[in-house]
């Protein structure tokens, strides 16, 4: 069972839009332009950032491969993870640095919408947390199975953006913005 957080405190989750990961990502300069925007519009809300960079055999640490974009800069008071698996959560101190903020509202934009982005999104409901997807500013890449059957890239992030819209989990409010009008102050209870 999960715990319900009482408060609005939010925070943005920028999750993954590393070099190698937004190489052949579905509109990249689009989506991280508008990554851009929504880390503008946190930091002058005095909203906290929290920057979450995954790491693999594909993806080892302190490659030029694992850096983020150079359009994002982090500043040195902003929080970091480093993760192995696909959700933020999952063993990395993320929740002790959102308890240390009273973090109850997630807002969250990245990479790749069909992974880390939903897994991490998951693992913030479950949790308790409220969270915003800022449907604009997450992006995958086309999947190719190599029998003819592809899923869009453009697919599955609409996909995504529908689903969190649609979602239902008791006592907690679940939805999309844009980067441009992102609600950062959501009020708890399930979504319209």
């Amino acid at each position: 069972m999960s715990t319900i957080r009482s408060g609005n405190q939010p925070v943005l989750f920028v999750v993954d839009v590393q070099v190698g990961v937004m190489a052949q990502a579905w509109e990249a300069p689009r989506v991280i332009q508008n990554i851009c925007q929504v880390v503008t519009r946190s930091r002058e809300a005095h909203v906290p950032i929290i920057w979450v960079q995954h790491d693999d055999e594909d993806m080892p640490r302190d490659t030029p491969e694992w850096q983020l974009v150079p359009e994002l800069k982090p500043l040195p008071t902003e929080g970091r993870i480093y993760k192995n698996f696909n959700s933020s959560f999952e063993q990395t101190d993320l929740e002790a640095q959102l308890a240390s903020l009273g973090v109850t509202h997630i807002v969250l934009a990245g990479a790749a919408s069909n992974w880390c982005i939903r897994a991490t999104a998951h693992g913030a409901l479950e949790r308790g947390y409220d969270l915003t997807l800022v449907e604009d500013a997450h992006t995958t890449q086309t999947l190719d199975f190599g029998n003819g059957t592809k899923i869009e890239a453009a697919t599955i992030v609409l996909e995504l953006n529908t689903a969190i819209t649609w979602l239902a989990y008791p006592g907690r409010k679940n939805t999309t913005g844009k980067a441009a009008s992102v609600d950062f102050h959501l009020s708890a209870g399930k979504s319209d």
